[in-house]
């Protein structure tokens, strides 16, 4: 499979995306800010929304190393990924 470039968008809702770059169908992720938010990153809000891509890619690379790790019997014992609260 070929590699694909990822790059971050804004878009006319005013939402932060990313999407292949040679695809400009649905973004692979969106982010929107709340008024208050956007209040409080004082215009920031782009670097906040970069930063919090980088983590999400590194977390996503970082999980399917681990995924890759795992036997079979630990499979078993995870919790579904859906089920789980981020705080």
């Amino acid at each position: 499979m070929p590699t694909s470039f990822l790059e971050i968008i804004q878009l006319p809702t005013g939402e932060y995306a990313l999407r292949r770059a040679d695809d400009e169908s649905t973004p692979l992720v969106r982010i929107r800010f709340s008024d208050e938010a956007k209040e409080m990153l004082q215009d920031n809000d782009l670097n906040v929304a970069k930063a919090m891509i980088t983590a999400g890619l590194e977390a996503a690379g970082s999980t399917t190393d681990d995924i890759g790790d795992m036997d079979m019997e630990e499979e078993d014992t995870m919790p579904p990924a859906y089920n789980q609260t981020v705080h």
